[in-house]
């Protein structure tokens, strides 16, 4: 059931018109990607689907975000560290997350605070934060 879940998402992001401009960022940009593309109610809470591409030289081993979630007045609702795990250089890849007793409604707007780990061979520390690039598909604005 998950499995065609995501295949089905893989198979619109593909036909999705605004798809191959995010796949464009990727290749050689300099850039690292983080798009929120969907927010949807889970049996846990809310289920937040993101696009993420690679665009450096390098590949990441590993990679997490500290995310920030507001709610509908503008107050921090809940963060959350996400666990992006690798991005190899040059992909594009979709990564889920269920938040538990978030509820999808509740949230207006997302901020990428930091990243606590950016491993990859040469990369500083500080480097997927100086190179990201935000942007949503969704109702919810995402910001880095």
């Amino acid at each position: 059931m998950k499995f065609d879940r995501l295949l089905l998402l893989a198979l619109t992001l593909a036909c999705y018109p605004g798809a191959g401009a995010l796949a464009q960022d990727t290749g050689t940009s300099g850039n690292l990607t983080v798009e929120i593309n969907e927010l949807a109610s889970s049996d846990k809470g809310c289920k937040l689907t993101f696009v993420a591409g690679n665009g450096l030289a390098q590949s990441l081993s590993k990679v997490s975000f500290e995310f920030v979630l507001f709610d509908q007045k503008g107050l921090v609702e809940r963060m959350a560290v996400l666990d992006f795990r690798d991005l190899p250089a040059g992909k594009t890849k979709v990564r889920q997350f269920d938040l538990s007793g978030t509820r999808c409604e509740a949230v207006k707007s997302l901020l990428i605070n930091d990243a606590p780990v950016c491993d990859g061979e040469g990369l500083a520390s500080d480097a997927c934060m100086k190179v990201l690039k935000t942007g949503s598909k969704s109702s919810v604005e995402l910001k880095g």
